[in-house]
């Protein structure tokens, strides 16, 4: 197997091949900490995470790289509506950043570069910009000259005589053309600013990437990351700054995850339709809001419903079940995990994590990877029915499940539960009741202990209990 990846610039699969034997760099685009992260800006945050988990997987060393964007006008006005500084707003959200990855079991990033730390890059890179005719200052602004990157609008495919002019393009009769983009902004009365050639102010949006991932990753990405909406005008002007100074591809394989609808709806502020994810994780666990993401391909957009994620709960739930059944019955007999598997469940388990990987191989086709998941849930459960089963067929069982986990993470690792005294009060007396054939009372104990929210199972090897 190849891994194959869709690349937005050439509109094609193409086998992955990094410029370095074993080691992959990585880019993408992180968020302006302005405000909580919201289901929008959940996706890419979950697709590139597990693009990175299977990278590992398959034997890869990532350099992964996302960028805070900790100033600019969203902060500035947020900064006033709060009555406090654009550092501590960054601070505050940066923050809030991390506990929704935490509660989305991603992982960090190799590297999180700032904005405000980086500014030297920044500066500097304006200044080539400007020393090789492609950039031009206008009252304390600089501007990015289209005309002169005769590739422009390569990956959006963007034609620059269709732009509509005050629309598409910010009018600015201080630019030589409509389309032209600043790179660095001059300072307002009052508002936080750096030192430049060009006097106060700040950096433009797209000028900060392209300073970060060279001075992070080098001239040429191996991958460049992010949602379907940076295509035009980030990604296309990372491209022009970029590549204007190297003369090499800013990245040789773009990949871009589609919109997220709510309710059928595109999302958008103006409709006031934005879940944000500390909201959505206090309903629903990181493996259930995984399993929705990835239950669509990447590239397709994804309907966000109460529906949807209720049915993810139950998807993720299943799964889970039997991965705690497996690890129970193994832990009833663990001398008896050591050898090799049962032929039968050697040859279904090889078929299974084999489907999965070429599943994934396929530009990351994680709906079908989950099938192959569900495919281990039936023999897991098969073979936990299954009164001769072996105790080192649960042991591959689980080694099976572990390897595919790892890549899409749809249940944690498990830890040791304390029940409480009055749960554990509750299943005792439930215990008793079934001993002595009490099934009203047993019935009823299983509903007060299911409205406390533990969930009690009667498996061949006793009753076991979770929580919901």
């Amino acid at each position: 197997m190849a891994l194959q990846i869709y690349n937005t610039m050439t509109r094609s699969k193409e086998q992955f091949v990094p410029q370095e034997s074993g080691r992959v760099k990585m880019y993408v685009c992180g968020p302006t900490v302005y405000g909580y992260m919201h289901i929008g800006n959940a996706r890419p945050v979950i697709v590139f995470d597990t693009v990175r988990n299977y990278l590992e997987q398959i034997g890869y060393e990532v350099n992964y790289v996302t960028n805070f964007t900790d100033v600019d006008d969203k902060l500035i006005r947020k900064a006033e509506e709060m009555n406090t500084t654009v550092a501590e707003v960054a601070e505050i959200f940066i923050n809030a950043y991390w506990e929704d990855l935490a509660g989305l079991s991603v992982k960090p990033a190799t590297m999180n570069p700032r904005v405000t730390q980086s500014m030297e890059l920044i500066i500097e890179f304006i200044k080539e910009l400007e020393e090789k005719g492609y950039a031009y200052e206008n009252g304390g602004d600089v501007y990015y000259r289209t005309a002169k990157f005769s590739n422009y609008g390569k990956l959006s495919r963007q034609n620059l005589e269709e732009l509509h002019f005050g629309i598409r393009v910010e009018v600015d009769s201080r630019k030589e053309k409509p389309e032209d983009f600043v790179l660095w902004k001059a300072a307002k009365p009052g508002e936080i600013h750096w030192s430049s050639p060009w006097g106060d102010g700040r950096p433009g949006w797209h000028i900060e990437c392209s300073a970060m991932a060279r001075e992070f990753l080098g001239d040429t990405i191996d991958i460049h990351g992010g949602g379907q909406d940076l295509q035009f005008p980030h990604h296309e002007c990372e491209c022009a700054q970029t590549e204007a100074l190297s003369g090499k591809p800013l990245s040789n394989y773009w990949m871009h995850n589609g919109f997220i609808n709510i309710g059928d709806e595109k999302m958008s502020k103006s409709l006031g339709n934005g879940l944000l994810v500390k909201d959505i994780r206090q309903r629903f666990k990181a493996g259930t809001i995984r399993y929705f993401m990835l239950s669509t391909h990447y590239r397709n957009p994804l309907n966000f419903t109460e529906e949807s994620m209720l049915s993810a709960e139950k998807s993720t739930e299943r799964i889970a079940l039997a991965e705690s059944n497996v690890k129970h019955r193994l832990e009833l007999d663990p001398e008896g995990a050591k050898g090799q598997a049962s032929e039968q469940i050697t040859e279904r388990l090889t078929a299974i994590v084999g489907n999965f990987h070429a599943k994934m191989q396929d530009d990351f086709n994680t709906p079908d990877a989950i099938t192959a998941m569900f495919d281990w849930v039936s023999l897991a459960n098969n073979t936990l029915a299954n009164s001769e089963a072996l105790s080192v067929d649960f042991a591959a069982l689980l080694q099976a499940f572990a390897e595919m986990n790892a890549v899409l993470r749809l249940t944690p690792e498990i830890e040791e539960e304390v029940a409480g005294e009055e749960v554990e009060r509750l299943i005792a007396e439930r215990a008793e009741a079934r001993k002595n054939k009490n099934w009203g009372r047993s019935d009823e104990i299983r509903d007060e202990l299911n409205a406390m929210g533990i969930l009690l199972e009667d498996t061949p090897q006793g009753m076991r209990w979770r929580r919901k």
